[in-house]
């Protein structure tokens, strides 16, 4: 942790250059990337695809572009404040406003944890044939495992979270070299914007799944402390580090969402199969009958990988929703299990794993503007932003964003 600090130092004062400048501020939007390839993503990436084709990925590659302006602005607000936003909005808004954002936080933590247990669990079922309860005791032991590794500093912590979603992105690699989807089929879904009938659900799912709340309020966290800058233009120069780190991190997950969603189309849609991708446990065995190569494998590999990952992510952020909004904490161990239960019932009644995961996103596109409001607000706040205000063209952008959210809400709540 010195040598990085000292590192980043450096950096600042000039005495590094090029990409030894910037590896020391890369890591805190890798770690927000993590929730970007979740479970949840695999869940509606995997039904769009199957169902409806390469027409979503208009609609994966939008969700990203927001999750980049979004990641962003969370970034920036941690370095020109020195605070997370639920800090922020602890200190700036009413006590029955930060108790109320506090309360919908926690819920969608729930949704976000039962989304990412899940799939750990069910990953591991595909793999060893191993029942869902089993599974799902198994892996709440391994993200133990993995966040007990914060003993040893942060930076390992991050170190590890990064590397699995580096197993993830090799995984998918592999998924669409095996699938051979079309190049201009994939180019025509994400640069044609069509909703198809009966799509509602899926590209609101799709939001919900790639635009995380959760990861609104951490990212703010990660960058408030990680390096401080001594003066506005050490700021500054910090920050646009940051966007690097963010441009590379969502560039990864956008990669791995359109890949996810193109090895469907290839796989299930091209076949007749639309209704595959409604369960991930036929996607396993899909792809390694009409795939093969041991494609069902890898694909069960980067789920269990996937949710181990993005449910230490989102315990972590838990602990931040609480210590900002309450100023209280509780152990982090204590939380993750309280945060297993919803999980644990659910797998324990029988009810479809996969719904639940499709289903947990929705709610999770509910929960954005909750966070997204305050955010937009306060980083248009000179007297607290100082030089990193926002400008009137990101203000603009940030606001359409979220417009088009809370339309997207609306038009789901009508249409049903």
């Amino acid at each position: 942790m010195v040598d990085t600090v000292l590192a980043a130092q450096q950096a600042l004062a000039g005495e590094r250059r090029g990409l030894r400048a910037l590896l020391p501020f890369l890591g805190p939007a890798f770690i927000a990337a993590v929730a970007y390839v979740d479970p949840g993503n695999f869940a509606t990436n995997m039904a769009s695809g199957a169902q409806f084709g390469y027409a979503l990925g208009w609609v994966v590659l939008t969700a990203n572009l927001f999750a980049m302006l979004i990641q962003t602005l969370s970034a920036k607000l941690g370095i020109a404040t020195g605070q997370s936003l639920p800090e922020v909005c602890r200190a700036r808004l009413p006590r029955r406003f930060v108790v109320g954002l506090w309360l919908q936080a926690e819920a969608v933590a729930m949704a976000t944890d039962l989304a990412e247990f899940t799939g750990a669990a069910l990953g591991l079922h595909l793999l060893f044939g191993v029942s869902m309860g089993v599974s799902a005791l198994l892996a709440g032991v391994a993200t133990f495992a993995v966040l007990a590794m914060e003993v040893h500093g942060f930076r390992q912590l991050e170190a590890v979270i990064t590397g699995l979603v580096g197993v993830v992105v090799l995984a998918f690699g592999i998924e669409l070299l095996a699938s051979k989807p079309p190049p201009g089929a994939v180019a025509a879904g994400a640069l044609e914007p069509h909703l198809p009938g009966g799509a509602a659900l899926l590209a609101v799912s799709i939001v919900g799944a790639t635009v995380m709340p959760h990861v609104i309020y951490l990212h703010s966290s990660l960058t408030s402390s990680r390096v401080v800058g001594a003066g506005a233009g050490e700021r500054r120069r910090i920050f646009r580090f940051e966007i690097v780190d963010v441009l590379a991190a969502m560039g990864v997950a956008g990669l791995i969402n359109l890949a996810m969603l193109a090895t469907a189309a290839a796989v299930f849609h091209g076949r007749g199969l639309s209704s595959a991708g409604g369960d991930l446990g036929v996607v396993f065995a899909g792809l390694n009958s009409y795939v093969g190569a041991h494609a069902g494998t890898v694909f069960g590999v980067a789920l269990l990988v996937s949710g181990i990952a993005s449910s230490c992510v989102g315990t972590m952020s838990g602990q931040i929703v609480m210590a900002g909004f309450l100023g209280r904490q509780v152990p982090v161990f204590l939380r993750r299990f309280i945060t297993m239960v919803p999980a644990l019932v659910l797998i324990g009644v029988g009810f479809s794993a996969t719904r639940a995961l499709v289903l947990s996103q929705v709610f999770l596109s509910f929960g954005i503007p909750f966070a997204l409001i305050p955010l937009v607000v306060f980083t248009s706040k000179r007297s607290l932003m100082g030089s990193l205000v926002n400008r009137r063209l990101t203000i603009v952008a940030a606001v359409a964003v979220t417009v088009v959210i809370v339309a997207l809400n609306v038009y789901l709540l009508t249409t049903g």
